[in-house]
């Protein structure tokens, strides 16, 4: 009796290479849309200007961020924040609404792969040649081709991480050093790991980031519903698929042709006809190819379609799949989002764009000076995070006769901090023994809306 042989299990299939096919149709022509906007948006507004200055700067060094005209410190990290909390919330609803759709139309993965998968058709050729080309053995104009393509991809990668710590170091500064390749060790850093992300990513790895990289592929069922937008395939009017032959009985074929269009532009490599899968990212290039297909043969476009899973069984019209949106989940999102949005727009709305701390000098509890007056030492950190030079009057008040030693103004220049020390004195007997409650008010003269008051103590000796 023969023993049974070991069963081997594969915890891992290797790749298979993925060729797009490239095609045309209202939805191909939405992407680059998306893919012109976002790359101005990323390339252009790191060379903005805007006061004199860059317009967005993440100046990590200086602990300044500078969006516009609003200029936000470590502080104001808050604000930060509120806005990757909205960013979260707009992506939830957006989900909610239309499935994937950031992910088929602006996520950088999907942008910078559709840039690098076109400048693959102009090197290489289309879906049939680029196949071709790689199954051939090694040529001078396999070589050549091959080279030229990774040396655009590269420079175009490049770039791109030039440009993004652009928004981290002014860029105008960072374009100088490039001439003598002075950077600095981090920029070095950044520049080239965002190249080589950037190079990784879209040139090589593609839809195995979302696949299996990107954690949104994997929870995004979680915020979806039998009324959220997705591509469905119309099973009812498409099967039984087969091909349009001249022995071919249409009244029993449904209007499948079984031509795999779907299947050849997809760039993830799915079959959309087995229904919603994780894979899908959404990109409706499958709607664009299958309505291509179904003008040539003369039937109604619409077998792959942009539905929810109740209307494509209640056999909803768009009226009703446009009502059936407004349901509890997209409200409650809505409704957080617009709570959110208000709050931070109120908060940067009654922002004083002036900050001051008190700080007593731990040094000298208080000392008795010349006339019996007793002086306490202070430092006030002021931030000017306005964009003008201002001066400002500082006043004290909070007992009787005290008054200032050092000068009662100070000038702050645009976005500065300065420490200026003051020194205040009072009678011994204008208080009482030990802490007295004081108040130290800022205000410039030039804008009396820029002013803060913040509360110390003057210490008496016992």
């Amino acid at each position: 009796m023969n023993a049974p042989q070991p069963q081997v299990i594969k915890m891992y299939a290797a790749r298979e290479e993925i060729y797009p096919r490239e095609t045309k149709g209202r939805y191909a022509s939405l992407r680059w849309v998306f893919v012109w906007l976002t790359q101005l948006v990323f390339y252009g507004f790191a060379w903005l200007q805007w006061n004199g200055r860059q317009a967005l700067l993440f100046d990590l060094a200086a602990r300044k961020f500078y969006i516009f005209g609003l200029v936000l410190w470590p502080q104001d990290f808050i604000y930060l924040a509120a806005l990757l909390i909205i960013c979260a919330y707009l992506l939830f609803l957006a989900t909610a609404v239309a499935g994937r759709v950031w992910c088929g139309f602006a996520c950088p993965q999907t942008v910078y792969t559709e840039i690098f998968l076109w400048i693959e058709r102009k090197i290489e050729g289309k879906r049939s040649a680029r196949m071709l080309l790689d199954k051939q053995g090694p040529s001078l104009k396999k070589f050549l081709k091959k080279t030229t393509k990774h040396v655009v991809w590269a420079a175009l990668a490049l770039w791109t991480g030039f440009t993004f710590v652009g928004y981290f170091t002014p860029i105008k500064q960072l374009a100088a050093e490039v001439t003598t390749l002075s950077f600095g060790p981090w920029e070095w850093f950044w520049v080239v790991f965002y190249a080589f992300a950037t190079y990784g990513n879209a040139g090589w790895m593609r839809e195995q980031v979302c696949k299996y990289m990107c954690p949104y592929a994997r929870f995004q069922s979680s915020m979806f519903d039998r009324d959220t937008l997705i591509i469905t395939y119309d099973s009812k009017r498409g099967e039984p698929r087969g091909a349009r032959s001249k022995n071919a009985d249409v009244s029993k074929l449904g209007d499948c042709i079984d031509c795999t269009m779907c299947v050849q532009v997809c760039p993830t490599g799915i079959d959309i006809r087995k229904g919603l899968q994780y894979e899908c990212i959404g990109c409706a290039a499958c709607i664009d190819a299958c309505n291509g297909v179904m003008d040539k043969i003369d039937l109604p476009r619409g077998l792959i379609r942009y539905s929810t899973d109740h209307a494509m069984a209640e056999n909803y019209t768009t009226a009703q799949i446009r009502a059936h949106a407004l349901r509890p989940r997209v409200l409650i999102y809505t409704g957080i989002l617009c709570l959110i949005v208000a709050a931070v727009g109120t908060a940067l709305w009654l922002r004083t764009p002036l900050k001051m701390d008190v700080i007593r000098d731990r040094g000298a509890m208080g000392r008795e000076v010349e006339d019996g007056m007793i002086e306490n030492v202070y430092r006030l950190q002021i931030m000017n995070t306005t964009e003008q030079a201002h001066t400002y009057r500082i006043r004290v008040s909070g007992m009787e006769h005290l008054h200032q030693v050092t000068a009662d103004t100070v000038k702050v220049g645009a976005t500065e901090t300065l420490a200026y020390p003051i020194r205040l004195r009072a009678e011994h007997e204008s208080g009482h023994k030990g802490s007295n409650k004081i108040e130290v008010e800022l205000e410039a003269l030039d804008d009396p809306s820029l002013h803060v008051r913040e509360h110390a103590v003057f210490i008496v000796p016992r």
